[in-house]
């Protein structure tokens, strides 16, 4: 009875000692959709950001400028996820085309907002998809609105693919001396290439000032950009998340990349 005592009285006084020298793990907010109403983050990105070493929380969708610093003040990194078309006229100036999607103007403004004031505070930040474009929009670059009947190329590349979401569909050339090139370096194939997973029908077209193309596809959509003066900025066109929440960890360094970032 005695030696029960004693383990169970320093199990109480080891386990706080361990919780204090251990080292915090960083906080990872995930920018939420908003289509239907409701806040929501797919699974896919939760995984990612725990096998990465980082706590996951969803950011809800807000146009409240004083609420959207707060959210950047209490988190060590953002994750801007992917989801609805970008509002042309409003963020760029440009009518929307005939082929453009659906947007959600509260979604527009709290991402792009989120994602000026998490630069400004020094936050590193992974946009994907989506967030990729949106990162463009918010430093002042603009979208291709419709791929299918803007981009004229002679090697023409299915950017919506039809196949399951963990499955890469088309390569990307990932550029040489880029911070995405330094994270991927080690899974590149025979000309910088890789093979990912495409599920857009946007994409950027003037890279905002301030940031440089650190990939591309064959038909020369813009796959990833990045901060020239910021390495811990950058924005992909593909969904990591996808083959990472499957158990493919082969892209999770782009995650733990993130979350090395914070400390």
């Amino acid at each position: 009875m005695k030696k029960t005592l004693f383990i169970g009285l320093l199990a109480v006084l080891f386990i706080p000692f361990t919780l204090y020298t251990q080292e915090k793990a960083p906080v990872i907010g995930l920018s939420a959709t908003y289509e239907t109403g409701q806040n929501n983050v797919p699974n896919t990105y939760i995984i990612s950001v725990r096998k990465a070493g980082g706590i996951p929380v969803i950011l809800p969708v807000t146009d409240d400028p004083e609420i959207i610093a707060g959210m950047v003040a209490s988190i060590d990194g953002l994750i801007l996820t992917g989801g609805e078309d970008v509002d042309p006229l409003r963020w760029y100036g440009e009518e929307p085309l005939p082929a453009m999607g659906g947007i959600v103007p509260v979604r527009d403004f709290f991402d792009i907002h989120l994602a000026r004031k998490a630069v400004e505070a020094g936050i590193p930040v992974l946009g994907i998809c989506r967030g990729e474009q949106i990162l463009n929009v918010a430093f002042g670059g603009t979208l291709y609105q419709d791929i299918p009947s803007q981009v004229d190329s002679k090697t023409p590349v299915k950017h919506r693919q039809n196949a399951p979401r963990e499955y890469g569909t088309h390569t990307i050339t990932v550029n040489t001396g880029t911070t995405l090139y330094g994270i991927l370096k080690d899974i590149l194939e025979e000309g910088n290439t890789y093979r990912v997973n495409s599920y857009h029908h946007q994409a950027v077209k003037d890279v905002a000032p301030g940031f440089v193309v650190s990939a591309f596809a064959r038909d020369g959509v813009v796959e990833a950009i990045e901060m020239k003066d910021n390495p811990h900025v950058l924005g992909v066109q593909f969904h990591p998340e996808g083959p990472v929440s499957q158990g493919d960890d082969t892209l999770l360094p782009l995650f733990r990349y993130l979350v090395r970032s914070c400390r």
